[in-house]
């Protein structure tokens, strides 16, 4: 019964992260993601799928790694720090680019090279957590 509870538990906890994490990644946009799904736009898609799937690589990787959830809550906040830092420093390497803008006009190559960009620093931090 011990091991269905801490299941029960763990799943919990990892959906209640990954609901977190998408609504802070949410915040950092100035547009409604949801309206901009609505609109069909593809490249918004890409760079919201980018940053589920990074996330929950990366609560994977810890959940795998872990037994405590605290541990787990701990290494996901490490691991989301780095994502929301690599959204951040392609900001800055990409002065010309206005990300946000160019997602919103559904530029898919954009919304492809962030995708590329979360789930990069998702395999890389993931293989350093612990």
């Amino acid at each position: 019964m011990t091991v269905f509870i801490n299941l029960v538990v763990s799943v919990a906890a990892i959906i209640v992260l990954q609901l977190a994490g998408m609504l802070i990644f949410s915040w950092m946009t100035p547009f409604k993601d949801m309206d901009e799904l609505r609109k069909g736009n593809v490249a918004v898609s890409l760079a919201l799928g980018g940053k589920f799937l990074a996330t929950a690589i990366i609560l994977g990787v810890a959940a795998y790694t872990n037994t405590s959830i605290w541990h787990v809550i701990m290494w996901f906040g490490v691991g989301y720090v780095c994502l929301v830092a690599a959204y951040w420093i392609f900001e800055l390497v990409t002065p010309n680019l206005n990300i946000a803008e160019h997602l919103q006009k559904g530029n898919v190559a954009v919304g492809t090279l962030l995708f590329c960009v979360f789930l990069g620093t998702a395999f890389a931090v993931s293989s350093l957590i612990i």
